[in-house]
């Protein structure tokens, strides 16, 4: 139990450091910031229930906030995709594919993180370093917002 703790911290840090450096240095909020933002708990209370398991989009449903989560998760995304296109690592109709499939998806989106559009699409919308066209710019943790991709990220 105390090994599965330390695993859970070391990985929850590590995922926290990657993404809020790549958030902070393009000047994106990640999911967990938006997520304290329409909830009202802080950043740390939203990590500590995202490394208990809960994606950031059934916290921002508890609250009803699940539909400007999804809206400034959409946001986030675009801004990503257009990142990706001016590095060269998408082509414009690549991330024009993948933003449809992402806004078709929250339609049905309850906020779970099933559909994981950017994973399937290799974006890297917040593997951290490594994943995402080979750059790892990504906007999620582990598991975070997998609808609406999906940027969970």
């Amino acid at each position: 139990m105390i090994k599965l703790k330390k695993l859970v911290s070391v990985v929850t840090i590590v995922g926290v450091l990657g993404v809020g450096g790549v958030a902070f240095a393009s000047g994106l909020k990640t999911p967990a910031d938006i997520t304290s933002e329409l909830t009202g708990k802080t950043v740390a209370e939203v990590r500590e229930e995202r490394a208990s398991g809960k994606t950031y989009g059934e916290m921002a449903k508890e609250t009803g906030k699940l539909e400007e989560f999804k809206t400034q998760m959409l946001e986030q995304k675009k801004e990503i995709l257009d990142q990706k296109v001016e590095e060269g690592n998408l082509t414009k109709e690549q991330a024009d594919e993948i933003y449809t499939k992402i806004k078709d998806n929250q339609a049905t989106c309850d906020g779970t993180s099933e559909a994981k559009i950017g994973q399937k699409h290799g974006v890297g919308f917040g593997k951290g370093q490594g994943n995402g066209m080979g750059r790892g710019a990504g906007m999620r943790n582990g598991q975070g917002m997998g609808c609406g991709q999906n940027l969970n990220r």
